[in-house]
């Protein structure tokens, strides 16, 4: 199986952003989905994770009350919503989906990637 992630593009500082998680070959059911970032120059971030049973865990505050997640199982995808977004949110964002928020570091599957550039 894999992931397909879609969604990214340009956003001026301020606006708003959803970012798509899709499976293909598996179900996300019974997994949770982590949601990182990559900016230029700096290490991959962690951001948010949502559980197979919906709660939501923060990894960093840098996005409390600007980003949140969920998913839809019929569709078989999971979504990152980003609103005021700030230039700092430029990153390449990656999801990644594995059986608890506390595996993400090492999931099983990933997806390849989806750049956001917040800039005006």
């Amino acid at each position: 199986g894999q992931i397909v992630e879609s969604g990214g593009g340009l956003v001026q500082p301020g606006g708003s952003l959803r970012l798509s998680c899709k499976a293909v070959g598996f179900t996300l059911d019974y997994l949770a989905v982590s949601w990182f970032r990559q900016a230029p120059g700096k290490e991959r971030e962690g951001i948010i994770c949502i559980s197979s049973g919906g709660g939501t865990l923060y990894y960093t505050d840098s996005v409390r009350g600007r980003f949140t997640v969920s998913r839809d199982n019929a569709k078989n995808t999971a979504y990152l919503q980003g609103d005021s977004l700030k230039p700092e949110d430029t990153a390449v964002y990656y999801c990644a989906a594995d059986t608890s928020c506390a595996l993400a570091d090492h999931a099983a599957y990933w997806g390849q990637g989806t750049q956001v550039t917040v800039s005006s």
